[in-house]
C-alpha cells in the first residue's frame, strides 16, 4: 500500500474512532427522540446506546457529578429523571411514519429540549431553574472536554507508533472541534 494510502487509511480509520467515540457525548437532550435517556438505568441497557453498544449514546450524562453540582442526592436525582422521563418524550405526531428515519433535531430544537429539561427537573427537584441549568451545562461540558481529551491522547498514541503525523492529528481535532466528527 503507497504511503499516501496508509495516510488516507489511517486518517479515516481515525475519524470513524473519534465518530464512534463522541456518539456517545450526546446527552438527553441532544437525542433526536427528546425522551430523556440520561437516567441512569440507561447506562446498564445493552445495544445501541448502552455499554457496547452504537446509538445515540444519551446515557451518557454524569449523573453523580450533576447530582454533586445540584446539592442533591443521585438517587433524588435519578427518581426527578425518572419522573419527567413521559414528560419530555415527544408526541405521537413527532415520530417519523414506518421505514423513514428521524432527522437530527436542530440547534433550535436542542436548546428547546436542554430547556425543557432544566425547567421539568427544576420544579421535580423543587431548584432554580437556572441553577439546574448551569448544573446542566457545566456537567455537559466537562464531559465534552474528557472525551477530546481522550481523543487526543489516542491520537498521541497513533502519532508515536507512526499511524498518523501530527498534521493528521490536528486535523482530526479540527473536525471534532468544528462538530464534524460529532464534536459540539
Amino acid at each position: 500500500m503507497s504511503k499516501y494510502r496508509m495516510r488516507a487509511a489511517a486518517l479515516l480509520a481515525a475519524g470513524a474512532v473519534a465518530g464512534g467515540a463522541t456518539a456517545a457525548t450526546l446527552t438527553a437532550t441532544a437525542d433526536d427522540t427528546g425522551s430523556g435517556d440520561s437516567s441512569p438505568s440507561a447506562d446498564s441497557r445493552p445495544g445501541p446506546g448502552g455499554p457496547g453498544g452504537h446509538g445515540r449514546g444519551g446515557a451518557m450524562l454524569d449523573t453523580a457529578a450533576l447530582a454533586k453540582e445540584l446539592g442533591v442526592t443521585e438517587a433524588k436525582l435519578t427518581a426527578a429523571f425518572e419522573a419527567v422521563r413521559e414528560e419530555l418524550k415527544p408526541a405521537d405526531g413527532e415520530k417519523p411514519a414506518d421505514g423513514e428515519r428521524r432527522t437530527p433535531p436542530t440547534d433550535e430544537e436542542r436548546a428547546d429540549r436542554q430547556a425543557a429539561l432544566a425547567k421539568a427537573l427544576a420544579d421535580e427537584l423543587g431548584l432554580d431553574e437556572d441553577k439546574v441549568s448551569d448544573a446542566l451545562d457545566t456537567v455537559r461540558a466537562a464531559h465534552q472536554a474528557e472525551r477530546r481529551t481522550d481523543l487526543s491522547d489516542r491520537l498521541d498514541t497513533a502519532v508515536k507508533d507512526g499511524e498518523l503525523t501530527s498534521a493528521d492529528k490536528a486535523s482530526v481535532l479540527k473536525a471534532y472541534d468544528a462538530g464534524v466528527l460529532g464534536g459540539r
